[in-house]
């Protein structure tokens, strides 16, 4: 859900101000280059592009007050898999735009640009998708069979820790090539799925939606939909990290210097989860329908939505007491000189 990012506009803003040098980073060359990892489209892409490059634009004037009109010139990255529709995005493209566009597709946990060529790079909501789903719960025999379940959420530590552990070989090949690909001083921003330290996946919304969705699709195999194999074979590859977690992959890193890094509340304007089920599913459902109709099919996985919102809707009163508040990791990351 990229529009949860919006909520830490303001938390960037403050690290650019604070933090970049904007001055020394434009000084060999007077470009600033800046990337969208996991960019996808729509106008949320473009409104925090624009919101950074003001940022830098207006820390540079404060650098440099005896020349604010010669700003630096922008050129911007939009990353994103093969298969998202780079057609669509740069249709989208707002004709004013001050910077210069260009696509790059191809996945984040490898390297997409020269060494030492980017200034800043952002990614929202793309960190917690995994490269792939853990191998080992393919294993009928293992305790990391995760029958019946379409996440790792309730399952057993066996489960979890696969899904950890493929979360930290991505996170790792993530900053590795990042901190090829980023000049010194250069600044990594991410925001993503998240979760307290030492608590439990199911004690949050996100993780009772996982459950709904594996029990709901249970249901429609025994109606004879489809055979139950599909569900015992079938694990969303999505992972929400904790703080602790984080910190130990950029340390082990040891290319970055921790700048920020905070559990914030995705939706802080929120007085009740029953105000926005049906918005909140349409959210869920663009970015996860693909992968649930590569496994099920269109109409297996349409009758599911549908039901998820019943589902959500009759557990109202559960949900309210799960963390909602506290689920969105912002991670502030700048590459050592």
């Amino acid at each position: 859900m990229r529009i949860s990012s919006n909520v830490v506009k303001s938390n960037i803003e403050e690290e650019i101000y604070k933090k970049l040098d904007v001055k020394k980073l434009a000084s060999t060359s007077n470009i600033i280059r800046v990337v969208d990892l996991g960019c996808a489209t729509g106008p949320n892409t473009f409104m925090t592009i624009q919101n950074l490059l003001e940022s830098m634009k207006h820390k540079y004037q404060i650098q440099c007050p005896n020349t604010p009109t010669k700003i630096p010139e922008f050129h911007v990255f939009f990353n994103d898999q093969l298969s998202n529709d780079f057609n669509t995005l740069f249709t989208t493209l707002p004709k004013d735009i001050q910077y210069f566009a260009a696509g790059v597709p191809g996945s984040f946990h490898g390297r997409l640009f020269p060494e030492s060529s980017l200034h800043f790079a952002y990614t929202s909501y793309a960190i917690h998708f995994l490269s792939k789903s853990p191998q080992e719960l393919q294993q009928k025999n293992s305790p990391t069979w995760n029958k019946g379940r379409v996440h790792y959420t309730s399952a057993c530590k066996e489960v979890v820790d696969a899904y950890a552990a493929q979360f930290g070989k991505d996170v790792r090949d993530f900053l590795d090539a990042r901190a090829i690909e980023l000049v010194p001083g250069g600044m990594l921003v991410m925001v993503m799925q998240g979760i307290p330290n030492g608590m439990h996946h199911s004690d949050t919304v996100n993780g009772m939606m996982y459950d709904y969705m594996g029990s709901i699709l249970m249901e429609i195999a025994k109606e004879g939909m489809f055979d139950e194999s599909k569900v015992d074979s079938f694990n969303l590859p999505y992972y929400g990290p904790n703080p602790e977690e984080m910190t130990k992959l950029v340390e082990t890193n040891g290319r970055f210097s921790i700048e920020r890094m905070e559990l914030t509340n995705p939706a802080p304007w929120l007085k009740s989860i029953r105000q926005i089920i049906p918005e909140w599913t349409v959210h869920v459902r663009a970015s996860m329908e693909g992968t649930f109709n590569r496994q099920f099919g269109n109409e297996v996985t349409h009758e599911m939505f549908q039901r998820l919102i019943k589902q959500l809707t009759q557990n109202i009163e559960i949900l309210e007491t799960k963390l909602w508040d506290m689920t969105q990791l912002f991670v502030v990351l700048k590459r050592k000189e």
